[in-house]
């Protein structure tokens, strides 16, 4: 396990920079996921370690395979200061730890919900997944392994959570940059969805 994730916490280094916190969460039957977190001027970043460690299987499949299949790390990035946001380090490892305890692959367009406020107060209980490759490049593995990928989380009200069922992630996407959204705020309010 750790020869894949000390490139993974690596490679959050040297895109991130060297974090000033983690915590470790263990959920019975499962593998330890910590949560880094980073500050970069008035941004924090918190990224998972762990989640990679095995590859996410389809739970329809009768055998998972132990080495091919599609590895990821979660990342979000939120504003500094007007929130609690560290209370988010047990949330973001409870979804880093669902392809193990729930069988999911995570892909991106995908709504992971947690059912409760990410931190308290806040206006979001549910995250969109986006597509990887912006902040981290992925992290190629040695072969027949997939790479790692690392997964921006972008959190959603639920009534964005509810249109984007019905509507689609690319949609939603375009209505935050339509709307010119700051997805970094905390406490935004919903986008205008009419």
């Amino acid at each position: 396990m750790r020869e894949i994730l000390d490139p993974v916490e690596a490679r959050l280094r040297t895109a991130l920079g060297e974090p000033d916190a983690r915590a470790e969460v263990t959920f019975l039957g499962t593998d330890r996921i910590e949560v880094l977190r980073f500050v970069d001027g008035d941004v924090v970043r918190y990224a998972t370690l762990g989640m990679s460690a095995h590859p996410m299987a389809d739970p329809t499949s009768p055998l998972a395979d132990p080495v091919k299949g599609p590895r990821a790390e979660l990342v979000l990035s939120v504003r500094r200061g007007s929130a609690d946001t560290d209370q988010v380090l047990r949330p973001l490892a409870v979804l880093a730890a669902s392809p193990q305890v729930e069988g999911l692959v995570v892909t991106p367009g995908a709504s992971l919900d947690l059912g409760q406020p990410l931190w308290t107060g806040a206006p979001f209980s549910s995250v969109l997944v986006a597509e990887p490759g912006g902040l981290v490049e992925d992290l190629e593995l040695a072969p027949p392994m997939d790479p790692v990928s690392f997964l921006p989380l972008l959190p959603m009200t639920p009534n964005e959570a509810a249109w984007k069922r019905v509507k689609g992630a690319g949609a939603l996407q375009e209505r935050w940059l339509a709307e010119g959204t700051d997805l970094r705020d905390p406490l935004r309010a919903s986008v205008r969805l009419d």
